[in-house]
């Protein structure tokens, strides 16, 4: 998850990642791997004793520091939040929610309407640095208290105590926050050449990228009182009902074959070997998706209505380009992506979709056999130790500095693996807040595809590790480059895994299984935003019923699949359980953008001469610090070039030329 603005403004939960960071069933696979956000999102503390919510009130320790051993798969690590606090009744939560709301009270007494008289005397820069340092020291304890609410609610999202819990303190962190709103609207009211010449003092030099990047919001902010409102009214609003989504599809439960099973299991089934078990998913999803459509109409078309006003107050063209300014990324860039990307759909997915039908020889598949193992694909389990090594031995094969930070998760129990009841479905890395350290949440349970997920989420949280010495205004990375590092992680582990593999058929189904992983995140998740863009340009004109969101999404699946994929009656709910679509709207673009960026960028790698990883770090490092196009100049990138995607998109063309050609 990535976190562009302050972090008082909610618990940082697994949005977002679901927002940046988080690859879930809706963003990667139908089996919930994996933002983003988001914000969505992508989320843990060091802990060096496993921990898990408990039932009450606290977050206690299981005896041996893990989940308990599944068979094949071993024991599983579960995080430990005590790195931020022992438990949701933790007397320090009390306490520095006091401090909180005194120190956003003396910060407006101090600097409210004062900014632009002080900022243009001589000592100026000096001054404003100052208030800059005290901002940025809040919005760090605001990122504290924020994200453990928000990895407890992920943790166990139906446990009432937690619920109350994650509620009261994103209430509390609103509230403190209204004292701060001014701040960021009257320093976009500064004078550009007095913030300039401010600006030119090094200690507020130093915030130089914050400060521009901030401006860049300066067209659409609204008079003070107004923003206000906007910022107090959230939490009856669009934040009340994200938190009524996670509810509802953690509450949910699916019957397949005489049992009751939760979202993620029953998704997970989809990928099971046995085609039956894949047909008794599908339907049982159906089923409950069907019983519950009017609540997902509802919340879909109220936050739909909700956004639709902010960007009609705040001068926004489009539906798409507040999120194109929140990821700093021109709409012409994004454009082209998606232009380019649905021009590819016939040699990509459809193309790959027909080869698959015929490895099960079969004319056609059923939409729940579009992530089914391949016939002639290793039908072992793959365990945590084992899965674990794969990805160490992949990024230390790349950067010994990229895998000792990367080993500090497992060392440290940064990681929560097992599929827990109430627990949030996908994956997700959090950042947490600087003084602090990222969390990684999966939902492990020994497929190719749950190694290929903790590569991608141990890349999102090296980068974050490495981002966090910017500083919490300055760590953020937007979205841009955000999942860059996660695939860029993926790659390095596929390469090494491919390398490693010798039997024939099990490189080939090695190389299908990454190339249904790219189409996952390039093709699907163009398709997904194509249907949110249909939603909200339709919701303008009225309410969507449930029957009619459903069309749009088949449109769009059928456009993105091909004749190669049967889509069979059902399935025009599963829209449904896709959280980016609640938690970060349009945010999926992004990983098809860092998907076609890493193939290019690991082209320039394998081309490279020495000095790579240590520019590759160095990229990741700079956090939210530079503009996602200077970040590539080293690289000999520019995704402003019309051939850029193109470029991207051949690398996924060429592994199905390969695949064709091994029969």
């Amino acid at each position: 998850m990535t976190l562009r603005a302050s972090a008082l403004r909610k618990p940082a939960k697994s949005t977002a990642a679901k927002t940046a960071s988080a690859k879930t069933a809706s963003a990667k696979t139908a089996s919930a791997k994996s933002a983003s956000a988001t914000s969505a999102s992508k989320t843990t503390a060091k802990a060096k004793a496993a921990a898990k919510p408990a039932k009450k009130i606290a977050v206690k320790a299981p005896a041996k520091g893990s989940a308990k051993p599944k068979a094949k798969i071993g024991a599983l690590p579960e995080w430990n939040l005590a790195d931020l606090y022992s438990g949701i009744d933790a007397p320090e939560i009390a306490h520095d929610l006091q401090k909180m709301d005194a120190d956003c009270v003396a910060f407006e007494t101090d600097y409210k309407g004062k900014l632009a008289e002080h900022t243009a005397r001589e000592d100026g820069g000096e001054w404003l640095s100052e208030a800059v340092k005290r901002y940025e020291a809040i919005d760090d304890l605001a990122g504290r208290l924020g994200s453990y609410a928000g990895l407890a609610h992920a943790g166990d999202s139906v446990d009432p105590a937690i619920s109350k819990f994650y509620g009261d303190i994103s209430e509390r962190l609103t509230a403190a926050s209204t004292h701060l709103l001014f701040f960021p609207l009257e320093l976009n009211r500064i004078d550009d050449e007095v913030i300039e010449r401010a600006m030119a003092t090094p200690a507020l030099g130093h915030y130089r990228p914050w400060i521009e990047d901030l401006r860049k919001d300066k067209p659409y902010q609204l008079e003070d009182r107004v923003e206000q409102l906007f910022h107090e009214k959230s939490q009856t609003g669009y934040s009340a009902w994200n938190r009524l989504f996670d509810q509802t599809i953690a509450g949910l439960r699916f019957k397949v074959g005489g049992k009751e099973l939760a979202i993620e299991p029953t998704l997970n089934l989809l990928q099971d070997r046995d085609g039956a078990k894949r047909k008794a998913a599908a339907e049982a999803l159906a089923s409950t998706f069907k019983a519950n459509e009017r609540t997902f109409a509802l919340i879909t078309n109220t936050l739909a209505k909700d956004k639709d006003i902010a960007d009609r107050w705040r001068g926004f063209q489009d539906v798409a380009d507040s999120r194109h300014l929140n990821n700093r990324v021109e709409r012409e860039v994004v454009d082209a992506l998606v232009a380019s990307v649905r021009a590819a759909y016939p040699k990509l997915s459809h193309r790959y979709y027909a080869l698959k039908a015929r490895w099960f020889k079969k004319k056609k598949l059923a939409h729940w056999d579009r992530n089914a193992p391949l016939p002639f694909a290793a039908t072992n389990v793959i365990a945590w130790p084992d899965a674990k090594n794969m990805v160490l031995t992949a990024y230390r094969g790349f950067s010994s500095d990229m895998a000792e930070i990367a080993q500090r998760f497992f060392d440290d129990r940064w990681i929560d693996a097992p599929v827990r009841p109430g627990k949030a479905p996908g994956a997700f890395s959090h950042p947490t807040t600087p003084s602090a350290h990222p969390y990684v949440l999966m939902n492990y349970q020994g497929k190719p595809r749950d190694v290929m997920t903790l590569a991608h989420e141990l890349g999102h949280g090296v980068h974050q590790v490495l981002a966090a010495k910017n500083g919490a205004l300055m760590a953020p990375t937007p979205l841009t480059l955000a999942e860059t590092a996660s695939v860029f992680g993926e790659m390095l582990t596929f390469k090494r895994l491919l390398k490693e593999t010798k039997n024939a058929r099990q490189r080939q189904a090695l190389l299908a299984g990454k190339v249904e992983d790219m189409i996952n995140t390039v093709v699907r998740q163009i398709a997904f935003y194509s249907f949110e863009r249909a939603v909200h340009l339709e919701r303008k004109n009225g309410e969507l019923t449930a029957e009619r969101i459903g069309q749009i999404w088949l449109s769009v699946q059928t456009e993105s699949l091909g004749e190669a994929i049967e889509i069979k009656p059902g399935y025009e709910n599963f829209w449904m359980y896709i959280p980016h679509f609640i938690h970060s709207p349009f945010y999926v673009y992004a990983y098809a953008f860092g998907d076609c960026l890493v193939n290019s960028l690991y082209a320039v790698y394998e081309n490279a001469a020495e000095g790579f990883a240590e520019r590759y770090l160095a990229m990741l490092a700079a956090g939210g610090t530079k503009h996602y196009s200077e970040l590539l100049k080293p690289f000999g990138l520019d995704a402003k070039d019309p051939k850029f995607w193109d470029g991207g998109l051949s690398v996924i063309a060429g592994m199905i030329d390969e695949l064709e050609a091994m029969g």
